[in-house]
């Protein structure tokens, strides 16, 4: 038997014992199914586009979410904004700005500086939250906006400085 023969008797063997479909054949999807399908993905991209061209946080997360999207230059000021409070036993503790232990996310308290600066009884809203949310601590007393602002030189981290911005204290 030739090589041309061998390789024909493999394949019909193998091709009727190895080869046959199981369980159900494979159904083609509709017009409709494509048609759905392509409306969604083309939905999707429109809106992933339209707040990637706008360059707007707004549009999160079909969007960038800028403060994510780039790196700062090599001599930049990197500024992170805090909420700090003073126990009625003398302890000055970080406030930690989230919705769970303050009330107040640090995006609200963020978005709304220059209006705490001018009124610090703004701070009212963290403090009431801190409050009711630790029961067990001692009381706030008062509490400060603050800054950490690091300057980066050469693309390394530099000196850093603590900024109070406003300061309000809790009515007795």
């Amino acid at each position: 038997m030739s090589v041309t023969g061998l390789a024909q008797l493999a394949e019909e063997r193998l091709g009727s014992c190895c080869n046959r479909p199981v369980g159900e054949r494979v159904r083609s999807m509709s017009r409709v199914s494509y048609a759905w399908r392509i409306a969604v993905s083309v939905i999707g991209i429109g809106l992933l586009l339209n707040g990637s061209l706008r360059m707007s946080d707004d549009a999160w997360p079909l969007g960038p979410l800028s403060q994510y999207a780039f790196s700062p230059a090599k001599d930049a000021t990197v500024v992170i904004t805090r909420v700090e409070g003073e126990l009625a036993d003398g302890r000055r503790v970080d406030l930690p700005l989230r919705v769970e232990s303050a009330g107040i996310s640090r995006a609200e308290i963020e978005a709304r500086i220059p209006e705490i600066t001018a009124d610090p009884s703004l701070l009212r809203s963290v403090a009431d939250g801190w409050n009711s949310r630790h029961p067990a601590e001692p009381a706030l007393l008062r509490v400060w906006l603050v800054q950490d602002q690091t300057q980066l030189v050469d693309g390394r981290v530099g000196p850093a400085r603590l900024v109070e911005l406003a300061t309000w204290e809790l009515p007795s």
